[in-house]
């Protein structure tokens, strides 16, 4: 099990903290932010959208081929294989500079397989064709009106590089863009208002600015005004500046919540009671050691920002609340007895948290939990820190089964929970605690 980076239980204090507890405010993960609403007594009329076009033209295509000698139900055999293969090669989500030429490859690569599949007639190897032709009058219509009516684009950058993609948006109406900008990264937040998509002028080191995008619902583009060194396949050009749509990390399937909770429930029941014994004789040690009192209860910084008592065996008695609130790190403190070493150095001491996995307070995997007063500093100071709050809170993590454990990087340690949750997977948890479990009798605990 790893122990947590901070705990009260592990404790030196932080030279530059407060020295009272500061209140928590951790936000939680934003949804799509709500369209507006219309006017009374207004009616909103359908409209299909350049996808809902596209769709349309591919689905006519092969209505066509059909009609010709195909057949109705090879038809819809292709029909299936086309729009799936289509869908997953991003060909109902055009860039600004998409054309039926520059897709055509990949629409008769699609509609090839689909007649081979479908065993149908000559006549769907029209398909691609048709499909192509009806695609370049939607990219006609969707030019046009994207010259009437472009969308308000937020140029991020700094520098002479930002002002050229801004000025080279303006002067080029037919990408649909009417920039505002450039603003500074760190300015984001309170530029976004009315936005309906933003143009990043170098790559972020710092992914928060892109979360707070694509909560929003904006469309992200990151456009090179550097000569590129290389242009990836999936990019696209504005006025020869290499470009590429910047998509948020795939939601977790539906369900995933409750797959999670359910193992966390059978693996936190059976490892209580696997570890009985182990508890008890751990319980009866620090009784022997260190006298009465042997859980030590903390308040910790759960999903959503959402506080609950987390349980550890004591390993040392702090001298009052406020340092088990505030102090960082005890290791070396000469105050812990011989069996609270042992306890920390095997990890011993977090086994009571198999309860507050059982309980619904924890995870067994995922971020660990940190102290109110930590988790208000390092929100304020290290970027996507709060981000870390949008999965429950974890016995073990991918941070800790990295190495960084005990009095280690912040800014590390919030990369590594970050990337835990946008590449989340069933097998990944099972994964971490196999890890975690040999690390345990490598004595590595904090």
């Amino acid at each position: 099990m790893t122990t947590s980076a901070a705990s009260a239980s592990a404790s030196s204090t932080s030279p530059n903290t407060p020295a009272a507890p500061a209140p928590v405010a951790v936000p939680a993960p934003a949804g799509r932010r709500p369209g507006r609403p219309p006017a009374a007594g207004a009616r909103r009329r359908w409209r299909p959208g350049v996808a809902g076009l596209l769709l349309g033209a591919d689905v006519l295509a092969v209505v066509l081929a059909a009609v010709f000698g195909g057949g109705l139900l090879h038809g819809l055999v292709v029909l299936a294989v086309l729009l799936a293969l289509n869908a997953w090669a991003g060909l109902y989500r055009p860039t600004p500079m998409a054309a039926a030429l520059d897709e055509l490859p990949r629409l008769a690569g699609h509609g090839l397989l689909g007649w081979l599949v479908s065993g149908g007639g000559l006549a769907f190897l029209l398909v691609p064709l048709l499909a192509a032709a009806g695609r370049g009058a939607v990219h006609q219509l969707r030019r046009a009106a994207v010259r009437e009516r472009p969308r308000r684009t937020l140029v991020v950058g700094t520098g002479t590089a930002a002002r050229r993609v801004a000025a080279m948006l303006a002067e080029h109406p037919e990408y649909g863009m009417r920039p505002a900008g450039p603003v500074d990264p760190d300015r984001l937040d309170a530029a976004l208002g009315g936005v309906r998509a933003v143009v990043f002028t170098r790559a972020q080191d710092d992914t928060t600015p892109l979360r707070r995008c694509w909560e929003r619902g904006v469309t992200v583009w990151l456009v090179d005004p550097e000569p590129p060194l290389w242009f990836p396949a999936a990019a696209t050009h504005l006025w020869g500046y290499t470009c590429r749509r910047l998509d948020p990390p795939e939601r977790r399937p539906p369900g995933a919540d409750l797959l999670k909770r359910t193992v966390d429930i059978a693996g936190s029941g059976l490892a209580l009671l696997l570890a009985a014994p182990v508890l008890g004789g751990c319980a009866l040690a620090v009784r022997l050691a260190d006298g009465p009192g042997v859980l030590f209860r903390q308040e910790r910084i759960g999903k959503d920002g959402k506080p609950f008592t987390m349980l550890k065996f004591r390993t040392l008695r702090p001298d009052t609340e406020q340092e088990a609130a505030t102090r960082w790190t005890i290791a070396g403190d000469h105050r812990m007895s011989p069996v609270g070493r042992l306890l920390r150095r095997t990890s011993l001491d977090e086994l009571p948290q198999l309860w507050n996995v059982l309980r619904g307070d924890m995870s067994l995997v995922g971020p660990r939990p940190e102290r109110p007063h930590f988790v208000d500093e390092f929100s304020r100071t290290y970027p996507g820190y709060a981000d870390r709050h949008r999965m429950p809170v974890g016995l073990t993590g991918l941070a800790q089964v990295s190495g960084l454990r005990g009095d280690t990087s912040i800014e590390d340690r919030t990369r590594f929970d970050n990337l835990y949750i946008e590449t989340w997977s069933l097998w990944a948890d099972l994964r971490i605690m196999l890890r975690t479990t040999a690390s345990c009798f490598r004595l590595g605990g904090s």
